[in-house]
């Protein structure tokens, strides 16, 4: 039988690359334990994670009806930019 090698903490700019493949469950079992030690190890990411649930949560009871037109457009153009500043 051949044992796995220990995990090591991921970063934090890779927990934040990784964080939807954890919440989606998508991950395997090397990464998971990866990230679960780094949570385990640092305050930041862990509030990190607890307020992009909180954000999913949130948003996902919003209707579209529920934001006001100039809002909406504005979160449109952002998100707009954003698509195209990594082209």
């Amino acid at each position: 039988m051949t044992l796995a090698p220990d995990p090591q903490p991921l970063s934090c700019p890779e927990m934040v690359e990784l964080l939807t493949a954890y919440l989606d469950g998508a991950m395997d079992e090397h990464d998971q334990l990866s990230f679960d030690v780094h949570l385990g190890l640092c305050g930041g990411c862990r509030t990190y994670l607890d307020q992009f649930r909180e954000t999913v949560r949130t948003t996902g009871a919003l209707a579209e009806n529920d934001v006001p037109p100039p809002v909406m457009e504005a979160l449109l153009d952002s998100f707009r930019g954003w698509r195209d500043a990594r082209r």
